[in-house]
């Protein structure tokens, strides 16, 4: 991306936006970029939107992260985010060999240097067998696990060989919630902090699980305006150029933004009568239209999957919050009967950590 496509980026937003915004600079791969044009970029974003309050964070493999780059991120608070798929024997077998090693040779680097670098986990339908062998990884390593399902793909001719069932997916998530409990004090599991928090709040709080359109946008090498940067690329999701500058009348003229809001409108309709309507929304709009070639014909497929943690968390907590204690003992008849930890004493962790 040129710098005066981040100018013209900085002007778009000033007129389209009156509220806090995160710029996350993703990819590709956004260290190819180099030092000097992020030397350039960030004070034009964090000059240029001050009346904004802009935060930043970076997805990145680490490959070409240097001390110099990691200088920079760190004088502006930048989180990192990076993909590491377990331990290395599973991650290169999904990844290509060598790819953890490099990985790690720039995690050393940010850390060295100031950065707080979490990793997101695929799970595969392979992989999903080792999930032991995963969490464990991750909890002995002190490593910050967000995971993702992965796909059927879009390009390839058998889309669903190493996709994650969302029967699988749900089973997943499950059990990462019993090890965040059993291991309160040595795991950090964002998903199920996530999930946790949609519950306790009763609204999505990160971009699964949120009506994000409209408040979300992504901004592609030549300046294209896409409703998230899982658009990027595809030409019949574009909603204009910053180069432009187009107003919010203009990006809502669009076929992309109309698209949005019929999934939007699908689901206020389809889903009225499930509980989690609040704050799952329907999950991921590009789970949902993408795979279908652009037509609204249901939500994220892996629905399943979040009704399955969804119900768990909120019967787990009303168990917790409205069960009778045994007759005479009180409230202290409740506390003892749970020996362990539960999702009451993990919602105040995650509370008192926002």
């Amino acid at each position: 991306m040129a710098i005066d496509t981040i100018k013209k980026t900085v002007e778009w937003l000033e007129q389209l936006h009156d509220y806090q915004v995160t710029v996350t600079f993703h990819g590709g791969e956004p260290l190819l970029a180099g030092p000097e044009f992020y030397k350039e970029a960030l004070p034009l974003l964090s000059d240029g939107l001050r009346h904004l309050e802009p935060t930043f964070a970076i997805q990145t493999n680490l490959w070409r992260m240097t001390p110099e780059l990691a200088k920079i991120f760190a004088e502006y608070n930048i989180p990192v985010g990076s993909s590491i798929d377990g331990p290395k024997e599973i991650n290169d077998s999904q990844r290509g060999e060598g790819y953890y090693d490099r990985t790690f040779e720039g995690y050393k680097i940010a850390t060295e240097n100031g950065l707080d670098v979490r990793f997101i986990c695929t799970f595969t339908a392979d992989s999903y067998e080792k999930r032991e062998e995963i969490f464990k990884f991750f909890m002995d390593n002190g490593l910050t696990l967000k995971l993702h399902p992965a796909l059927p793909s879009l390009r390839d001719n058998e889309p669903e060989k190493y996709a994650l069932a969302p029967e699988k997916y749900g089973e997943l998530l499950v059990y990462l919630l019993d090890m965040a409990l059993l291991h309160m004090n040595k795991a950090v599991i964002m998903n199920i902090n996530d999930l946790c928090r949609c519950v306790f709040t009763r609204r999505g709080n990160v971009c699964t699980f949120a009506d994000c359109m409209g408040t979300t946008f992504a901004i592609g090498p030549d300046g294209g305006i896409y409703p998230c940067y899982r658009f990027v690329g595809m030409p019949e999701y574009v909603m204009g150029n910053v180069h432009d500058n187009p107003s919010q009348e203009e990006i809502e003229s669009t076929k992309a933004w109309r698209l949005m809001q019929e999934f939007k409108n699908y689901v206020d309709e389809n889903c009225k009568s499930c509980r989690h309507i609040t704050y799952c929304r329907g999950g991921c709009p590009y789970n949902a239209i993408a795979p279908t070639g652009g037509e609204v014909k249901g939500v994220d497929p892996h629905c399943p999957a979040y009704k399955r943690i969804f119900d768990e968390i909120s019967d787990r907590l009303d168990t917790e919050m409205f069960e009778e204690p045994p007759a005479g003992m009180g409230g202290y008849g409740r506390s003892r009967r749970r020996a362990k930890p539960g999702i009451t004493a993990l919602m105040h962790k995650i509370v008192m950590e926002k």
